[in-house]
């Protein structure tokens, strides 16, 4: 099976003449500077900066369609950029193109409160879109830590803390308008709940990190505001009597809305960069929805597997200020962790299995960092499953950069050989490409197919998944 990203027609490529034709209709919304391009193709890992050869800043859906149909006359390339908050390489454009920036198409198009749903242009971020919904009683759950947008969210099938109970992306879109390779824009559903009419295409194209189309707008899920929201933080004496304690949770069927594992170093990047003050022991941060009643007897429950799995201190609280400190706390961890070696860059990676092999496979990497002596803090969104690590190295070492990535490579193969997977939220882009065929095996080809039949040219982010 021949691979789209290597299979580019390069030869017939006339990306220079795509950005001359594109400046004379977009003027100085087309930028070339070398900062501006460095910024737009960045990512957050040990991969090299590819920038493309220019930034435009689209308005609206038709400016997109237009963008992508000169570029598809020219076979040029074409990369969308929500925030920036990808880790895998996700902007980076290997074979040059143009960057269309979705930042500046950040509007709140439609609250259709009864129908528990909203319609967005997709740089909106979820920050803003929370904040746009404080006075509707609602709220949209997905929460991967970084500010992004949705578009981007929808495009990595992003999760986050708050998966555990509602889902990831791909559970809370109804539907995308999106441009496809050849200029065209097309709706994937109706607004209902539910249809059997044809392909999914919205959930082929959740997930598909701007290979098969570029998103224009979104309609997701919302959620009710729940009456209650309580919280707390337990410690164990060791990451394993943790992983054990969110294996019952999750068995016992208590709907836990959040539950969030940090191990000792992490503990202690938290605590100075934080201020929390926590015992220096594997933690969990839990969080519970519901009315006043149901959140006191789930956060009763949780404290009795605590006390069974030898967990202590476990306390909750409704206070919202106490719980806030706490999960800044959380979606700090990177910056937190930062800090331990500031001269340093932090390798991050992660991967997901069945909950009832979490905790062998959080032992196994803890044993793995301490046999390499790395500085690797590790957070976990355990109750799915997924957790993370941040290596801490030094980009201009050869010898820590290329053990990192064998930690990496280790991390991988052994989540995909206890029937998990080598990225539970990150993404494949170009960091992942060498574990997916040891995950998938022959359905890499198909997945390859698919790509040929939506974008035969090439030109929509190639070098990323294959």
């Amino acid at each position: 099976m021949s691979n789209p990203a290597s299979d580019a027609p390069a030869g017939e490529r006339d990306v220079a003449l795509a950005c001359a034709i594109l400046k004379q209709r977009f003027g100085e919304r087309l930028q070339t500077g070398k900062s501006i391009r460095e910024q737009h193709g960045h990512t957050l890992s040990w991969l090299p900066n590819q920038p493309p050869d220019a930034v435009i800043f689209a308005n609206d859906s038709q400016d997109v369609a237009d963008i992508v149909s000169v570029c598809a006359e020219h076979k040029c390339p074409v990369i969308a950029f929500g925030v920036g908050s990808s880790l895998e390489g996700h902007l980076n454009a290997p074979q040059g193109g143009v960057c269309i920036d979705m930042s500046q198409m950040n509007q709140v198009l439609e609250v259709q409160a009864d129908d528990l749903s909203v319609r967005v242009q997709p740089g909106v971020t979820r920050k803003a879109l929370n904040t746009y919904l404080r006075d509707t009683g609602l709220f949209f759950p997905i929460d991967p830590g970084a500010d992004a947008s949705l578009g981007g969210m929808a495009a990595t099938r992003a999760s986050g803390t708050n998966a555990v109970r509602y889902g990831t992306m791909k559970d809370n879109v109804l539907s995308l308008r999106a441009v496809m390779a050849d200029g065209r824009e097309i709706n994937t559903a109706s607004r209902a709940k539910k249809t059997s009419a044809g392909y999914d295409l919205t959930r082929l194209l959740v997930g598909s990190e701007g290979t098969l189309g570029i998103i224009t707008e979104l309609t997701v899920k919302l959620h009710g505001i729940p009456e209650s929201i309580a919280g707390g933080v337990c410690h164990f004496p060791d990451v394993e009597s943790a992983c054990r304690a969110t294996i019952q949770t999750i068995q016992y069927g208590i709907p836990i809305a959040r539950i969030e594992l940090l191990d000792v170093s992490q503990v202690i990047a938290s605590n100075a960069y934080s201020k929390l003050g926590l015992k220096e022991l594997p933690t969990m941060f839990v969080e519970f929805h519901g009315s006043d009643s149901a959140t006191a007897e789930q956060s009763e429950l949780f404290g009795e597997i605590v006390r069974d799995c030898g967990g202590s201190d476990f306390e909750w609280t409704k206070d919202e200020a106490a719980r806030n400190k706490l999960w800044q706390a959380r979606h700090d961890a990177y910056w937190a962790a930062r800090q331990m070696r500031p001269e340093a860059e932090a390798v991050i990676t992660d991967a997901c299995v069945p909950i009832s092999r979490l905790a062998d496979c959080v032992e196994e990497t803890r044993k793995d960092i301490e046999a390499n002596n790395f500085l690797a803090p590790m957070v976990g969104h355990v109750g799915d499953g997924n957790f993370h690590t941040m290596v801490l190295i030094d980009m201009n070492s050869p010898k820590e950069v290329a053990a990192a990535k064998e930690f990496s490579e280790r991390l991988s193969a052994r989540a995909i050989a206890m029937g998990g997977t080598c990225t539970g939220e990150h993404g494949v882009g170009q960091g992942k490409t060498r574990y997916l065929r040891d995950e998938l095996g022959d359905t890499v080809d198909f997945m390859a197919m698919i790509k040929q039949a939506f974008d035969p040219d090439n030109i929509l982010n190639p070098g990323k998944i294959f």
